[in-house]
């Protein structure tokens, strides 16, 4: 894959995910719950006019909707997770969490619709370090690199 484009800031992280999904109906987000889940709902608030959905790591039965309630982006009812968007997070490539590649192939292959888009979200090149960017066929891998500052008073 080669770079095309640099963004900045967490706003620049979600306005390029919604740059990448701008034709989707749907968007199917697959991650570790609790770790990636977090970010699956601040994604899915960003492109809050399509329907949204997770799966944890490579469960089907757990999908859910995504849907905005008055306390924000929430995990709702069942769901299909058939799309024309799949965006793995990050969390899945973790060794700790032990999700098989071979699995995480196989489940895109059954949900992602023909001519779909797979999309890789993560931090920290979270794909590169565990070389499933050179495994899974991604069209995007949008990376963020978090840097930050603690101050205290002195």
């Amino acid at each position: 894959m080669r770079e095309t484009e640099k963004f900045r800031g967490l706003n620049g992280n979600l306005m390029a995910f919604k740059k990448e999904v701008e034709d989707a109906d749907k968007v199917t987000f697959v991650g570790i719950p609790g770790v990636c889940s977090p970010f699956a709902e601040l994604f899915a608030y960003v492109i809050r006019d399509k329907e949204s959905v997770f799966v944890s790591k490579t469960d089907l039965d757990t999908t859910r909707k995504i849907e905005r309630t008055p306390l924000g982006m929430q995990f709702t009812e069942e769901a299909n997770p058939s799309s024309s968007v799949v965006a793995l997070l990050g969390g899945l490539s973790m060794p700790q969490y032990e999700v098989n590649l071979a699995d995480v192939q196989d489940m895109v292959k059954e949900i992602l619709k023909p001519g779909g888009k797979l999309i890789g979200l993560c931090y920290m090149n979270m794909f590169e370090k565990a070389g499933w960017d050179e495994k899974i066929d991604f069209d995007c891998i949008i990376n963020g690199v978090l840097n930050g500052e603690i101050y205290k008073r002195d």
